[in-house]
């Protein structure tokens, strides 16, 4: 039996000739990255437990997240971090260059064929050259940095065949958000994900980019996609070395293949709340917005941006609009400078930042305000990770023709005269979103204690832990903030004691690859947390961290309500409603997952 595209890059990376789903193995990584929010944390790790560098060439560290340092905590981590690089020899990739993953593309430094992993939980971005990234926690990456690999579970390979003709006006956005429609954020769950097709050949390299984004929003492992030509043209150049690409063996083995109409793909947005909830763009069709995003690693390319320059040109950002652009990295800030392009968006009206994350990270662009509402080509809207308002994501064309109409619309449908809130509908938004808003023990593989049951999937780390506490470190301080976020349980933090246990559906800890979002629970001396399934990077931090996460299939014969006390068997997966004396059994703790465990983490 033949090897998927996933199986090869890691058997190529590992000790082994062949691979299989599910075995775990130890894979070399070709390139390590911690950024700006992350990095101070792995700084940490290394320091604290006196770990070397394996090799400083293929170490990095990338200020991306907040490159403008626009808080005191994100100016001190950045500044930890330039010490400690400084000290090892370890390039930086600082505020002036952009999102690290694109760099990492941009710079040779990942290839097809290569591994890479780094703090953000979007690294599976690099499967849009044939490689294999992965976002992973501070403590993972610590060790990518001291090891020079990591061990990895062997995931299954899903085959995705696009079909037909790509229709008129389709952009690579709207083909993710097509695919998140049909798939959801759970159908993908840990899958290894390829994409084929007559069409998906011609896909340039920054359509690619944007589509391997957001598996994340999927819950896929990576989407990967075979290099083209180009591509490979393009590694070359970068690398200096020629580069056989990885191609699936014909006889691969596909847990499943899906066969979709590529012709029937039509322009889609997502809803507030969750990047899954895409639509076609007609149901949410003349809404009206009060600020624009264009950017992110998922819609920061050169193409992106020209495409917005096409419908931005001799047109004005809609009165009381606020359009905001942000490239990926600086190469693409100085092609924009140099083609004319940046004049068309100063003329429009856009405000236009250094390269970097800017939509995701709180603080480097700004936010949006209770009641108010953004549309955006960012591959996340969950519930406050933009501020306080709701964000719609379309994709660049959408965006910027939805700028200048004042709501959302296409290109091909701007009206002569733009519609804006009136005073009357900013306070009554307001209002309403002010209405809504209102709305540690002994070391055991065997746990008791009161059950949280958050009957709720697709709980995701900005719920957990918000991405404006990332700049703690101390994780006493963690704790505090624990689904303040989330709500319904803004208060969990005061009324969570130590010992609780959490029960959860599917998906928990989707999102970002923060390790606080692990950490706030364990301050807070909560015992474990027990779900259907888990965002894969979250998984791993947990494990990582020795923080007990437990899988089920069915919580159906526990006959289970909040407030009932458990007990849970790591080793034998046994849990038991104590209360009403039903037992079911879950999945047991692996070998893996047990040695960290009882070594008390992964150092």
């Amino acid at each position: 039996m033949g090897l998927t595209l996933i199986e090869k890059i890691i058997a190529n990376h590992s000790k082994h000739d062949v691979v299989k789903p599910g075995n775990i193995v130890d894979v070399e990584i070709d390139a390590r990255a911690a950024r700006d929010f992350g990095g101070p944390n792995v700084v940490k790790n290394i320091q604290d437990n006196n770990l070397p560098i394996d090799d400083v060439s293929k170490t990095f560290f990338t200020f991306d997240t907040n490159p403008t340092g626009s808080d005191q905590k994100y100016a001190i981590n950045q500044q930890i971090v330039r010490m400690f690089a400084r000290e090892h020899g370890i390039q930086v990739f600082d505020i002036d260059v952009g999102i690290g993953t694109h760099t990492m593309i941009e710079r040779g430094l990942a290839y097809p064929g290569s591994t890479a992993v780094t703090t953000d939980s979007h690294a599976n971005i690099l499967g849009a050259v044939g490689a294999f990234g992965q976002g992973m926690g501070d403590q993972d990456i610590a060790v990518a940095f001291s090891k020079g690999k990591v061990w990895f579970k062997v995931p299954k390979s899903v085959k995705i065949n696009l079909n037909g003709k790509r229709p008129e006006g389709i952009s690579a956005k709207d083909v993710v958000l097509n695919l998140l429609n049909i798939f959801g954020a759970n159908s993908l769950l840990g899958f290894s994900v390829e994409i084929y097709g007559e069409e998906v050949d011609k896909f340039t390299l920054d359509e690619r980019i944007t589509i391997s984004s957001m598996a994340t929003e999927m819950g896929a492992i990576i989407i990967l996609f075979t290099p083209s030509e180009e591509i490979l043209e393009y590694s070359k150049l970068r690398t200096g070395k020629d580069i056989m690409p990885l191609v699936a063996d014909a006889d691969a083995s596909y847990e499943k293949a899906y066969d979709l109409d590529f012709d029937k793909f039509v322009n889609m947005v997502s809803l507030p709340g969750a990047p899954h909830d895409a639509v076609n763009i007609v149901e949410a069709q003349k809404t009206k917005i009060d600020s624009a995003f264009i950017g992110s690693c998922t819609n920061g390319r050169l193409e992106d941006l020209h495409a917005v320059a096409k419908i931005l040109k001799d047109r004005k950002v809609a009165p009381g609009v606020v359009l905001k652009i942000v490239p990926a990295t600086d190469a693409i800030w100085q092609e924009i400078m140099h083609d004319g392009t940046l004049e068309i968006f100063k003329n429009s009206g856009a405000m236009v930042s250094n390269a970097g994350c800017a939509g995701c990270a709180a603080g480097q662009v700004g936010q949006n305000g209770p009641g108010e509402i953004t549309i955006s080509t960012g591959n996340r809207n969950f519930p406050g990770k933009q501020g306080k308002g709701k964000v719609y994501l379309a994709s660049p064309a959408v965006v910027a023709a939805s700028a200048i109409a004042g709501y959302i619309t296409t290109s091909n449908a701007i009206p002569d005269e733009p519609t804006v809130f009136t005073v009357k509908e900013k306070i009554e938004n307001l209002e309403k979103a002010k209405s809504e808003a209102k709305q540690t023990h002994d070391k055991t593989t065997e746990v008791v204690g009161n059950v949280w049951y958050i009957k709720e999937d697709n709980i995701d780390t900005d719920m957990i832990f918000h991405n404006r506490y990332l700049a703690i470190t101390d994780i006493n301080e963690m704790g505090q903030y624990t689904f303040d976020n989330l709500e319904g349980y803004e208060d969990f933090s005061k009324k969570a004691k130590a010992g609780d246990i959490v029960v959860v559906q599917k998906n928990f800890g989707s999102g970002s690859s923060r390790q606080q979002a692990v950490d706030c629970f364990k301050a807070l001396g909560v015992q474990a947390i027990v779900a259907e399934s888990y965002g894969a990077i979250y998984e791993r931090n947990a494990i990582n961290a020795a923080f007990p996460i437990i899988t089920y299939d069915s919580l159906e014969g526990l006959d289970l309500e909040n407030g009932d006390k458990i007990k849970i068997n790591f080793e034998t997966g046994l849990i038991t409603n104590l209360k009403k004396n039903k037992t079911i059994n879950a999945e047991k703790f692996s070998e893996v997952q047990i040695d960290i465990f009882q070594n008390d983490g992964v150092f």
